[in-house]
């Protein structure tokens, strides 16, 4: 599970980004909404929320701070195997700021123990890279890692186990090291890494591709999948997938001769056809192709699969503008799903951005669920959670009072001249 994310000095966000899904004091929606994590015997942690919703202005910074995690676990998961730039990008409207190293920090729970994991780094360099552990309820620094002009330095903890000079000379200036000790076998640091690659799933705007549902109907959940389709509504009987070879019969004589060198290479691997079958007036099933459907009916076969593992397994989901292409309802219904427990039996979180208002509703979220993005004259992106504003509980509409800019993060719109200059 996670606790916190920190970014700074990321794209528009100059100044520390936090989020944290850290519960408040505050009482309602107790049984549904927050959750008390599973630690290791005689640890406790503060409860968390199941979700966060980030709202803001186009440009306002909430796509860069889901970036920002993006970004995180690439290079966690990518940094010792490839020589590739380290995926960071500096605030650039300040020359101090385009010099100085990108800051990553996460608190995670990962198989009842709490870690904090972090690094800074420019994208040719590791300047510095840090690891706490609560294994027992009391923090341990397992490593810490720092890069100056006197040269690079490591400090290791007793409390981690394996060839740590080993991994240690491996690790070269542009990786990270907890990412060269896991490829060289460090069975205590596999958990961390393997939450980044495993149970952390970050989506852009246009979502996931529909991979992933699609495998989900070849097996024995198939039902699972259409009952989630079902209960939003969207009137599907069941989906059919035929698992098929690729072959170049299947390549349009139509199709460019640049581009069918390039699909050609796609000859022998496995590609999978979809219809989804509807019932008629008269009750009959009536199949239809897969790009027939509406564009929120895809988007929603898109997510059910990864939506459905997620609430099983715990991961933590993050996606950018969860509304596009869906109506408020499905939006809604999507949300409701993580903040269930009878869904979401696994523990996952849900984090995402959106600018449909319809769920900023205090029938819906905590105060501490809701988080604003906006940027100032100087194009730097704050983070901020509507707790600081203490809207009245059960009494103030916070739909309204957001549209009318109390909570700020509202875009200003100027009005238009008309002739002349």
């Amino acid at each position: 599970m996670l606790i916190e994310f920190c970014v700074e000095n990321y794209r528009s966000i100059k100044d520390e980004a936090r989020l944290s899904l850290l519960a408040g004091p505050m009482r309602e929606h107790l049984d549904t909404n927050v959750v008390t994590p599973s630690l290791n015997e005689g640890v406790t942690v503060p409860p968390l929320v199941r979700s966060a919703a980030i709202y803001g202005p186009n440009a306002g910074g909430k796509t860069n701070l889901i970036m920002g995690l993006a970004a995180m676990r690439e290079a966690v998961l990518l940094s010792s195997s490839r020589q590739d730039p380290l995926p960071v990008t500096p605030f650039r409207l300040d020359d101090a700021s385009k010099a100085q190293p990108t800051t990553f920090d996460v608190t995670v729970i990962v198989d009842g123990v709490r870690y904090q994991y972090g690094f800074s780094a420019t994208k040719d360099a590791v300047s510095d890279e840090w690891l706490y552990a609560w294994p027992r309820g009391r923090v341990q620094t397992w490593f810490m890692r720092s890069n100056t002009t006197a040269g690079e330095t490591f400090k290791f903890s007793d409390n981690l186990r394996g060839d740590k000079e080993v991994w240690r000379r491996a690790t070269r200036p542009d990786a990270l090291f907890l990412s060269t000790a896991v490829g060289l076998n460090s069975v205590q640091l596999k958990p961390l890494f393997d939450w980044f690659k495993t149970r952390l799933h970050v989506a852009g705007l246009g979502g996931w591709p529909s991979t992933h549902s699609t495998k989900w109907c070849l097996g024995p959940r198939k039902q699972d999948l259409v009952d989630f389709m079902q209960v939003a509504d969207l009137a599907v009987e069941d989906v059919l997938v035929e698992e098929r070879k690729f072959s170049t019969e299947m390549i349009p004589d139509s199709m460019p001769g640049v581009v069918r060198g390039v699909v050609q290479e796609m000859v022998g691997e496995t590609v999978y056809e979809v219809s989804v079958v509807h019932r008629s007036r008269n009750g009959e099933p009536v199949e239809m192709d897969f790009d027939e459907e509406s564009d929120g009916t895809l988007k929603m076969f898109a997510l059910a699969g990864p939506w459905l593992d997620s609430l099983e397994n715990g991961h933590v989901v993050v996606i950018d503008e969860l509304h596009d292409n869906l109506h408020p309802a499905l939006v809604k219904f999507l949300v409701d799903q993580f903040n269930n427990p009878d869904a979401n039996v696994g523990g996952a979180q849900l984090i995402f951005s959106t600018h449909d208002t319809s769920i900023l509703s205090q029938d819906v979220f905590r105060r501490d669920q809701i988080w604003f993005c906006e940027r100032n004259q100087h194009h730097e992106t704050a983070l901020f959670s509507l707790s600081k504003f203490h809207p009245r509980k059960g009494v103030e509409n916070l739909e309204r009072s957001y549209l009318a800019g109390r909570y700020g993060a509202v875009p200003y719109v100027r009005s238009q001249r008309r002739g002349g200059r």
